[in-house]
């Protein structure tokens, strides 16, 4: 079966290697020393409410184009403005069409917390997410072994970011929770062939314990969806293709969170 998680971890491990010739990690740091304090990404799940991390996604390999007029900035805004709780940015180039230049105008409009939404295995790349403004990264578990999970997890913190954890089996729970790790996703898309399930909600968001801030990812397109994974005790809900493919993100992100 062709991986495409693996291929994408690959390219970008590459990609990171090549940049760090011309910026080594001694000037990512430096530009790291000038920035704000990063904004409270757990945080921004504590409360009443429904609290949706609205994505910033152009493309995807299994969508293809998703928002031809895709302006960062304003979908930033105007995503803050309709009640998001936080911000995702694709900045991926190859297969989602992302670049960290979105989430730096993300940044420049919203107050809100930002993920950094990559394929991140080096601590290189994990400093280069800060550098860009980022407050949160995210780390895929299928991606990582323990110790290399743990030790970008480690990495995020020791520069103030958090760190989504995400996963898509009891598994990587078990391995995420073993580790210590506050926030933990269960992406309902199987990234090895992009498959999306939401019924994995039910059986899986029960296996992280209270202490965790629960995150459901992926197939999140009525408000229907985010009450059934609520239910099954998600603390936030990622929600991008529905937004990107809506004519008015705000408005969706509206119609999304109407609570019943």
């Amino acid at each position: 079966m062709r991986n495409i998680l693996q291929e994408l971890c690959d390219i970008r491990r590459k990609d990171a290697r090549e940049r760090e010739k011309s910026a080594p990690l001694s000037d990512v740091l430096r530009k790291i020393d000038g920035l704000p304090a990063p904004r409270d990404f757990a945080g921004a799940f504590r409360g009443d409410g429904i609290h949706v991390i609205a994505e910033l996604k152009k493309a995807s390999p299994s969508e293809g184009l998703i928002r031809e007029d895709f302006r960062p900035a304003e979908l930033a805004r105007e995503l803050e403005d309709a009640g998001a709780a936080a911000l995702s940015v694709l900045c991926e180039p190859h297969r989602f069409l992302g670049d960290e230049k979105y989430l730096r105008a993300a940044r420049e409009t919203a107050d809100l917390p930002i993920l950094y939404k990559d394929f991140l295995t080096t601590r290189y790349q994990v400093a280069e997410a800060r550098a860009a403004g980022a407050d949160c990264v995210l780390l895929i578990a299928a991606a990582l072994d323990d110790a290399r999970l743990a030790d970008l997890n480690d990495a995020a913190h020791s520069f103030g970011m958090a760190a989504l954890v995400e996963t898509h089996d009891a598994d990587e729970i078990g391995r995420a929770v073993a580790l210590g790790c506050e926030i933990i996703g269960v992406n309902c898309r199987d990234l090895r062939d992009f498959r999306t399930d939401t019924a994995l909600l039910a059986g899986l968001m029960g296996l992280i314990p209270d202490r965790h801030v629960r995150i459901a990812e992926s197939g999140m397109h009525t408000a229907q969806a985010i009450r059934e994974a609520r239910a099954a005790g998600a603390d936030g809900f990622l929600v991008g293709t529905a937004l990107m493919r809506a004519p008015r993100p705000g408005r969706k992100l509206r119609e999304l969170t109407v609570q019943s």
